[in-house]
């Protein structure tokens, strides 16, 4: 997407990192850790910010820093900062799942509820890929039964960014 951060770019008007963190406050997420470079701390409210090593490194980096800050969790969303249809509904749903499916039966890793033992388990295995890391486990997929858009449909390049900002007209 250019460099940009993507989080932090609008859809109907909001940006997309706002909506994640209102679904998941909405969904009693706590604590709530957001995966980023400090840019973002004027954004996330009271959520806590930690960023992964190296910075850049991914999303299972990613993970692993955030999971540093959770010790006390019993269940672990993991939420892209690029979706911005989810919904509270859509992340209690989830739970026990650990995987959803886009209509296209495409798996959307970044959209997952995890218990956290079970995720402290598939980590230590080492995996680098999301795929990896739900490959480790047995996850379950929900599919996406409503209209579009679905929750989960992510904003990964700027075509898909101007389909979202279509579906809010």
């Amino acid at each position: 997407m250019g460099g940009v951060l993507k989080p932090l770019l609008p859809v109907g008007g909001v940006p997309m990192l706002h909506r994640v963190l209102d679904a998941a406050r909405g969904a009693g997420a706590d604590p709530i850790v957001v995966v980023g470079p400090s840019e973002l701390d004027v954004h996330i409210g009271s959520a806590r910010r930690t960023q992964e090593e190296p910075p850049g490194g991914g999303p299972v980096a990613g993970i692993v820093a955030g999971l540093a800050l959770c010790v006390e969790a019993d269940e672990i969303a993991i939420l892209g900062g690029d979706l911005p249809f989810v919904t509270a509904e859509a992340i209690t749903g989830l739970r026990g799942a650990k995987a959803s499916v886009y209509k296209d039966e495409r798996r959307q890793p970044m959209v997952t509820v995890w218990r956290a033992e079970e995720l402290q388990t598939a980590l230590a295995g080492g995996p680098r890929s999301m795929m990896a890391l739900l490959n480790a486990v047995a996850a379950t997929d929900v599919r996406w039964a409503g209209q579009d858009p679905p929750p989960w449909y992510d904003c990964d390049t700027p075509q898909a960014l101007e389909e979202a900002q279509r579906w809010f007209r």
